[in-house]
């Protein structure tokens, strides 16, 4: 069994931002030689998750403004009385509460096992920001 680490490092420059990242992981992947096994994908943020959805612009914006509706940012949230970080981002980190922070895909024949309509989305909840990192950890057999 063959295992693998690799890092995507993103900048963000929404509020919220839905980012596919699936070329990306596919070109990092690739060159692994790793045939048959599992690839997760992790953020390792807590207002950043990972999301395997449709890539579809109007359904982007659907997604962006379901989550504003849901959990406004204006709420009365007691974190933001006591941010450790200086940012009133208790809206981010409730939004969080509805995604997740990794997904597993299967990886047959050297490709992601995802659906035609599928895509691999990092989405920032806490943005801008600078630099955000989602690990790829790639276990299997080549």
């Amino acid at each position: 069994m063959l295992t693998a680490i690799e890092y995507l490092e993103l900048a963000t420059t929404q509020p919220i931002e839905i980012i596919d990242v699936t070329a990306l992981i596919r070109e990092r992947i690739k060159p692994l030689g790793i045939d048959n096994g599992l690839l997760t994908v992790m953020s390792a943020h807590t207002t950043a998750c990972v999301n395997i959805n449709e890539c579809e612009p109007h359904l982007q914006r659907d997604m962006l403004t379901f989550l504003k509706r849901f959990v406004p940012r204006d709420g009365d949230y007691a974190h933001n009385v006591v941010a450790t970080d200086g940012r009133d981002n208790a809206h981010s980190h409730l939004m969080a509460l509805l995604m997740t922070a990794s997904v597993s895909i299967p990886i047959v024949n050297g490709e992601l096992l995802i659906g035609g309509w599928q895509s691999v989305f990092f989405i920032e909840l806490d943005g801008p920001r600078p630099q955000r990192r989602l690990t790829l950890h790639l276990m299997g057999a080549a």
